[in-house]
This record gives C-alpha cells, sequence and structure tokens, in this order.
C-alpha cells in the first residue's frame, strides 16, 4: 500500500452502528444478501478486492443457511487485516471462504479465484488514483463470469468523480441496478450487471495501486 495509514484501525468505525461506514457497510450487506436470494444456483463464486476484514460478505454469509454454496476469495494484502479475516470467517464456519494476502492491483493475484459471479471492489476505488479507478473498471471483466454483478464504492469527495465513474461501467458492458447517494454523507454505494463477453484473465499487468489519496 503506497501510505503509512493504520488499515486495521481504520476499520474501528465499524464497530459504530451510526458512523457512515457502518452505513456503507449495511447497503453493501443489503445489495450482497439480495444477489444471493436472486442467484439460484448451487455453487457461486465471489471475489472481493482489498477486502479488509472481510466484514460485507462475512457478515452476510456467517447468517445464511445457504453459505456453502458460496466459494469466495478474498484479496487483502495487510496482513493483521487478512488475519482478522481469516478468523471471522473461521469463527462463522464458512469453510469456502479463503483470504488470499496479495495485492490485489495485481492481475496475478486472481488466478484461480476468477471468473467470479459476484466482485465486491468496496473501498478500492476511492483509494487509488482517478487513471487507476480507469484501469481497473476496464480490467473488471477479466474477473467476472457471465451475467455477474459488481458492487463498488467510492467518495462523492470535490471533484465527484462517480458520475464519470458510472459511465466507465457503462462504457465497458455494464448495466446499472442501483446507485445509493445518500444526503448526509459522501459514499456512494454502486451496483452494476455485466452485460458483455468475459475476458481472459492474464496474470501479467497492474491495474492499480492502492494509495490513501482523500
Amino acid at each position: 500500500m503506497g501510505s503509512s495509514m493504520d488499515w486495521q484501525a481504520w476499520h474501528d468505525p465499524y464497530d459504530d452502528p451510526a458512523s457512515p461506514l457502518s452505513h456503507r457497510l449495511r447497503l453493501v450487506q443489503q445489495h450482497i444478501g439480495q444477489w444471493l436470494d436472486e442467484r439460484p444456483e448451487e455453487k457461486l463464486t465471489v471475489v472481493s478486492l482489498c477486502a479488509g476484514q472481510g466484514r460485507d460478505l462475512i457478515g452476510v454469509l456467517a447468517d445464511r443457511p445457504d453459505r456453502e454454496r458460496v466459494r469466495a476469495t478474498l484479496v487483502e494484502l495487510d496482513e493483521r487485516n487478512a488475519a482478522s479475516a481469516s478468523a471471522r470467517a473461521a469463527a462463522a464456519g464458512l469453510d469456502e471462504l479463503t483470504v488470499r494476502p496479495a495485492d490485489a492491483g495485481l492481475l496475478s493475484s486472481y488466478e484461480g479465484a476468477v471468473p467470479a459471479d459476484l466482485v465486491l471492489a468496496v473501498g478500492v476505488l476511492g483509494n487509488i488514483t482517478d487513471t487507476d479507478v480507469r484501469a481497473t473498471v476496464a480490467a473488471l471483466p477479466r474477473l467476472c463470469a457471465d451475467g455477474a454483478t459488481v458492487i463498488w464504492s467510492r467518495t462523492r469527495e470535490a471533484p465527484d468523480l462517480t458520475p464519470t465513474l458510472r459511465g466507465w461501467f457503462a462504457e465497458e458492458g455494464f448495466t446499472e441496478l442501483a446507485f445509493h447517494a445518500p444526503a448526509d454523507v459522501l459514499f456512494s454505494v454502486g451496483v452494476h450487471r455485466f452485460t458483455g463477453r468475459p475476458q481472459p484473465l492474464g496474470t501479467d499487468e497492474r491495474i492499480f495501486t492502492f494509495t490513501f489519496v482523500q
């Protein structure tokens, strides 16, 4: 990562139900749950970029009786957050969830984990440069299975990139299903469905460098 930010301490506001991070978490979990309800397949694949402590996906799967049909890979470079995610998954009995301690900005980190039916890019697009945001959206067809859903977040702090970002998704073959921009906070949460053609992963490319930019 490109800063001295304590990324484990960054998660502390999640413990306050009134915090903006908790608000964002609830929105993301709502859409994960809705996605699971709408996908009846016996096996589903999920990948999470810069997954942190995995609270979004783990929090949903822990309460679902159909958890075992989900095979998930959480990619997280910070060792303490990766360890926390692993502990949370074990406590929830999520045997099909793997925490991969790797750089999510490298396509090689996703080898064997994609194509995925659900791609989580929460807490990523607000912490990389605008150029890398564009490159990441362009790379998503390499991570997505046919008909995949992508759930993402991004700050709306000025200058607000989200209108342009939503256009980039459309250019790459994604249809917007939802966009949340709560008036009392700066975060936004988007949900897009991939209607294009999945692309080969390739493993030699860096698509972003994670740096705390706001």
